[in-house]
């Protein structure tokens, strides 16, 4: 062992998000499929089948899951019957990925379109309750621009 200078390890970001499903062994099966995750590691729990804490990599992010756990009152997005959160991918390629996780198991949450604020975007949901936006940045826009596409969407939602 070695003692670390850096409050952040090597290759994490100061904000990582931590995932809690139903079946982590599952889950991380589809985010493999559907959004070409790579395995880091998985520590399973004293019963050597349940997952503790397992790292997958999307990118350049690696995100952290863990099997349900009542003792921890750890519980999915599946059992609370939706999330307060939502995962987004920035990719090469926001439609062909959306065609990718719909392919794998994702529900349509909203197709890929033209998004005001600059991106290509849609929205789907994975087999375990986790909202997945995913985009692809197309057009650098100034907050006014923004301002004024929100304006003309939301009009456009209205009618």
């Amino acid at each position: 062992m070695k003692k670390s200078n850096r409050p952040v390890p090597e290759g994490r970001h100061t904000v990582q998000v931590s995932v809690i499903v139903p079946d982590a062994m599952k889950a991380i099966a589809f985010y493999k499929k559907a959004f070409g995750a790579e395995d880091v590691m998985v520590m399973h729990g004293p019963d050597g089948k349940s997952v503790m804490h397992a790292e997958i990599r999307i990118g350049d992010s690696t995100i952290y899951l863990s099997d349900e756990n009542p003792h921890w009152d750890a519980k999915s997005a599946k059992t609370l019957g939706g999330s307060p959160m939502a995962i987004h991918l920035y990719v090469q390629d926001a439609d062909a990925l959306f065609k990718r996780a719909v392919a794998a198991g994702a529900a349509v949450k909203m197709e890929p379109m033209d998004a005001f604020w600059g991106d290509r975007y849609g929205k789907v949901v994975d087999p375990f309750g986790i909202q997945w936006g995913i985009a692809t940045h197309t057009t650098d826009m100034s907050p006014e621009e923004i301002e004024a596409g929100a304006r003309e969407f939301m009009k456009q939602m209205g009618q």
